[in-house]
């Protein structure tokens, strides 16, 4: 269930952990932070109508793109470009917090093709 924070930002939480959207441009650009709980992944998913570039700031994300994994450390950046699949998962003992800046023609949570999720979700 979407809400907001103390900040009046829009904050959902997830079975993976939680975002917060920081800044929404309709027509440009969209900023979120990530945090993934310990133990736990987001789907592994494409989107068709935007890329994306993640900052790691804490943690250490184990990430997938395109079947190919490696892990990312605080300073650490991603680039996923449209339509290739990806995940970020969380195998440590503390929070994984990442800004996600999602650029392209459309950010909405139904541009989400999910391909393996641990919760069931399509």
């Amino acid at each position: 269930m979407t809400t907001s924070d103390e900040k009046g930002r829009e904050f959902d939480e997830r079975p993976w952990g939680s975002y917060t959207v920081l800044d929404d441009e309709l027509f440009d650009h969209k900023v979120k932070r990530l945090v993934v709980a310990p133990g736990k992944r987001l789907s592994y998913q494409k989107h068709g109508q935007r890329a994306e570039h993640w900052f790691i700031v804490n943690g250490t994300a184990t990430v997938t793109i395109d079947g190919v994994e490696r892990d990312y450390r605080a300073g650490d950046s991603v680039d996923i470009a449209l339509g290739q699949a990806h995940r970020c998962e969380n195998r440590g003992s503390t929070p994984v917090v990442l800004i996600e800046v999602q650029y392209g023609t459309y950010f909405g949570e139904d541009d989400i093709e999910r391909l393996e999720d641990d919760f069931g979700r399509d």
